[in-house]
């Protein structure tokens, strides 16, 4: 099995957080987006994972450190790690075709944005599952077509007249991934694009109109990262399915001074709290130190300064310094203080 992971784009929504790091290494409940999207897959696939391909972008961004955290993220679950590079954004097709040496064999594909929980067996007999999710409002978002035999169709992107509730959240399973790729060669070949760009339901469509079977897979939560403020749902609501689940969230290491933790919080090594209440649903990283504050539902990396504050919703990026009573500022591009 392999795992095809696209990530090329700068994740502009999530400035200033992505100025300088890209989006999918941005942590979300203690873990980098894609950390705990490639995990919780292999985790719901079940069977051993030989590789993870990595669909990145331009080098002045995507650097040696990404494609070494990258590649340790493959080797801890015993796969290889293959690195592609989507240098133009040419869309979800192309970015796909960029990792065209890897596209055969069974196969997920899956964009680093979003995070799901999950628990089901795969339709052993289906050419490829689509994985959705119920939404309320349809006409946001791509969604699936059925027939009476709950094979899906068509795609439709967010149909102005109802279609069906059941929205692509961008996990993809292949029984031979070669097949995709064909497909899209032939719609990169003859220049099938939307604004320029080539998009995979085009791949898609093509296969069913070849008679390939395709089935929906559903996800008991699907958790999107696209801006801050769903960001830190997302924070949220993880770090809620992660306490049920059992999971360790607080270091070993974490000092406490005065200091009490409302759960669920994930609260890496190194952190000390003085004097504070943090929680529910903080994340902080690593040797990160937080002075006289009241902090919930908030995301702070490493290695900053929090002090005289109360926060709420905040997210908060690495080697930041914080001082609730503060009098002179240096703020850069994208920071918002609200």
């Amino acid at each position: 099995m392999k795992i095809i992971v696209p990530m090329a784009g700068r994740g502009s929504r999530l400035r200033p957080h992505t100025l300088t790091v890209p989006k999918p290494l941005v942590p979300v409940a203690g873990m980098p987006i894609v950390d705990r999207l490639v995990r919780d897959i292999a985790k719901v696939m079940g069977g051993p994972i030989d590789e993870v391909a990595f669909i990145i972008g331009e080098a002045a961004f995507f650097g040696n450190d990404v494609i070494r955290s990258l590649e340790a993220l493959a080797a801890s679950l015993g796969a290889k790690a293959t690195i592609y590079r989507q240098d133009e954004p040419l869309g979800t097709g192309h970015a796909i075709m960029c990792a065209a040496p890897s596209l055969s064999g069974r196969a997920v594909i899956a964009y680093a944005d979003t995070l799901i929980r999950a628990s089901f067996e795969l339709d052993q007999t289906a050419d490829s599952v689509i994985w959705v999710k119920q939404v309320d409002k349809p006409e946001a978002y791509g969604v699936v077509q059925l027939n009476a035999q709950n094979e899906i169709v068509s795609l439709i992107e967010k149909p102005a007249t109802y279609v069906s509730d059941l929205a692509v959240i961008g996990i993809y399973y292949f029984k031979e991934v070669a097949q995709l790729r064909d497909a899209l060669k032939e719609v990169i070949d003859r220049r099938i694009s939307h604004s320029g760009e080539y998009q995979i339901n085009d791949g898609i469509k093509r296969m069913i109109a070849e008679g390939k079977r395709f089935v929906t897979g559903a996800v008991e939560d699907w958790m999107d990262c696209g801006n801050k403020q769903v960001t830190v749902e997302t924070n949220a609501r993880m770090l809620d399915h992660l306490f049920t689940e059992g999971e360790p969230l607080i270091a070993k290491d974490v000092i406490l001074d005065h200091s009490k933790i409302i759960h669920p919080c994930a609260i890496a090594s190194g952190v000390r709290l003085s004097n504070s209440t943090i929680g529910p649903h903080v994340s902080i990283g690593a040797h990160t130190v937080v002075e006289n504050a009241t902090i919930t539902n908030s995301i702070i990396q490493s290695e900053s300064e929090i002090r005289n504050c109360t926060l709420n919703q905040a997210m908060i990026g690495n080697h930041v310094v914080f001082d609730g009573s503060f009098t002179k500022v240096s703020l850069g591009d994208y920071n918002v203080l609200e």
